[in-house]
């Protein structure tokens, strides 16, 4: 019997990712390679794999993110992009709610998926350690920073061990 190839017939207009050949292929950013022009942060890193700057991707951000110990990032959300980390090394807090009032803490192979428009504040629990996270976001790395609260706003932060 010979198998049903239906299911990989292109149903749509891939064209617009053709290369200067005018193939359609898979895109391939080399380790080292990566495009580091993603607005940093003072005590975090962001490195691009995929994304619009260097890519033909038009609804994808997916890079790596490195904080320093003992990082903690200003209030901000993602605007309408939809937010997928997953701890590559380190420990990691995510505060969030009214005031940044309520967080959830990870670790090393947790994965965390961060709403649209979800204010928070992303910090790496470890005071002697980096924290290296995998990040992705559609339709792009968005940041919209809001207005600082200070450490002491944030439960158990001055305090972690």
């Amino acid at each position: 019997m010979e198998p049903d190839l239906s299911k990989y017939v292109l149903e749509g207009d891939n064209t617009m990712y053709a290369g200067p050949s005018g193939l359609v292929v898979p895109v391939v950013t080399r380790a080292g390679e990566e495009v580091g022009d993603t607005g940093q942060s003072e005590g975090a890193t962001r490195i691009s794999g995929v994304s619009i700057q260097h890519t033909p991707a038009t609804r994808l951000w997916f890079g790596k993110v490195s904080n320093d110990a003992g990082y903690r990032s200003v209030p901000h959300h993602h605007g309408e992009a939809e937010t997928g980390g997953y701890v590559l090394s380190g420990r990691a807090r995510i505060y969030f709610g009214v005031k940044f009032e309520d967080y959830l803490d990870m670790e090393e192979g947790d994965w965390v998926f961060v709403p649209p428009f979800m204010p928070h504040v992303e910090c790496n629990l470890d005071r002697n350690k980096p924290l290296t996270w995998m990040t992705t976001r559609t339709p792009e790395n968005l940041v919209v920073n809001l207005p600082e609260v200070s450490d002491v706003e944030l439960p158990d932060w001055v305090d972690r061990p």
